[in-house]
């Protein structure tokens, strides 16, 4: 005889049983096992991931690397192909799956959605490319103010968004904490290759500290989202917090000043990111500008800094570690030359702040106060603001 749990537990297991491997697979975050795949192709399109992921600082551990070479080795093709998927696929975050007819769908993948503030970091994305697609695949948030891989893509974005009543007019800027772009640069290529399974490289940025919620949805193109918004993923993000770095900037006088600061981590990108700044440091420009004591948050990591103060000083380039503590980086300025001792005043007295409209909308562009910032930071002696 069988007492009620235990029917209700053997029906539970029936049911399990019962379902498809893919909707096992979704539960537990694993992501399926992609069958039939060519194997000379693949492993060339694996190794270039590897050289991808060694130069943005971010590689696979060397067990892993080590167990990709095995299979690439292996006779047999189709477990070759299983190898090689379960090694990456735990770096993966999301899934992707293109299906016959080009409806692009996505989950979420095993690897932890951890971030760092201030910071970028580097996760892959399986495809399955059941279509042999070969356009570019697209990566967009409501979350993420602005995309970098192509003009169309934030157009894609845009569109699919505001159709969900999300338009620009309507966004909240406390959600606006993520940055995101596909690494299609060498040696990984920006179109898919059309095999039915490769691997992708997204980059996440994170303004913030603290658990942040971010929706990411993928497409290769208008119009092949998947129905039912099944083209995206909603993931709770971890992200930590990052090291202070003070600036201990000196003129050549050794007295205290501010100066022009160009900062890029290993991999060539720029801190604090360009898409998710807020004033006195602007997204039009690289550079950011900081007086002597002030501080800017930084993920661990190894940098090189730019720094000068306007053309009548020396460019120097410095490079500095952050171990994950509170650091303090020292800058000395060096000038060549002083036209002021010559009776001739650096200025400029004719700042457009806020465009040629400034006398229309005179409470957009940049304020006063963020614009002598940028005088001090570039040696001005008269700075005039029309705003």
């Amino acid at each position: 005889m069988i007492s009620g749990r235990s029917f209700c537990f053997l029906a539970l297991l029936a049911a399990i049983q019962g379902l498809p491997q893919a909707a096992l697979a979704a539960q537990s975050h694993e992501l399926p096992l992609v069958r039939d795949v060519e194997l000379q192709p693949l492993v060339a399109q694996v190794r270039r991931v590897m050289e991808a992921t060694d130069y943005l600082g971010a590689p696979l551990s060397p067990a892993d690397k080590q167990a990709l070479e095995t299979a690439f080795q292996q006779a047999d093709a189709d477990e070759a192909g299983q190898t090689i998927q379960r090694v990456l696929d735990k770096y993966c975050l999301f899934g992707v799956n293109i299906n016959p007819e080009s409806r692009v769908k996505v989950a979420a993948g095993p690897a932890k959605p951890e971030l760092v503030e201030k910071g970028w970091r580097q996760f892959l994305v399986k495809v399955h490319n059941e279509a042999g697609v070969t356009a570019e695949l697209l990566a967009a948030s409501p979350n993420a103010q602005s995309v970098h891989n192509s003009p169309s893509r934030e157009t894609v974005s845009d569109k699919h968004y505001r159709k969900r009543g999300g338009g620009p007019e309507q966004v909240d800027e406390r959600n606006l904490w993520l940055d995101l772009q596909m690494f299609n640069s060498q040696p990984l290529r920006a179109a898919l290759g059309g095999l039915p399974l490769e691997y992708r490289i997204i980059q996440l940025y994170a303004r913030d500290a603290g658990k942040r919620e971010g929706k990411i949805a993928f497409n290769v193109g208008q119009g092949t989202q998947d129905i039912g918004f099944r083209n995206e993923v909603d993931l709770l993000f971890d992200c930590r917090p990052a090291a202070e770095v003070t600036f201990r900037v000196r003129d050549e006088n050794d007295q205290p000043a501010t100066a022009m600061f160009i900062i890029r981590d290993k991999a060539g990108l720029i801190y604090p990111s360009q898409a998710k700044r807020l004033a006195p440091d602007f997204a039009f420009h690289p550079q950011v500008y900081r007086a002597d004591g002030e501080t800017e948050k930084l993920p661990g990591g190894e940098y090189t800094v730019e720094y000068t103060r306007g053309p009548e000083y020396v460019t120097k380039t410095a490079s500095y570690q952050v171990e994950g503590k509170n650091a303090t980086w020292p800058f000395k300025l060096e000038r060549w030359i002083d036209p002021s001792k010559a009776g001739w005043w650096s200025g400029d007295h004719h700042i457009h702040a806020a465009g040629c409209a400034h006398y229309t909308k005179p409470t957009e562009g940049v304020r006063a106060p963020d614009m002598m910032r940028h005088c001090l930071g570039e040696d001005l002696k008269v700075g005039c603001n029309l705003t």
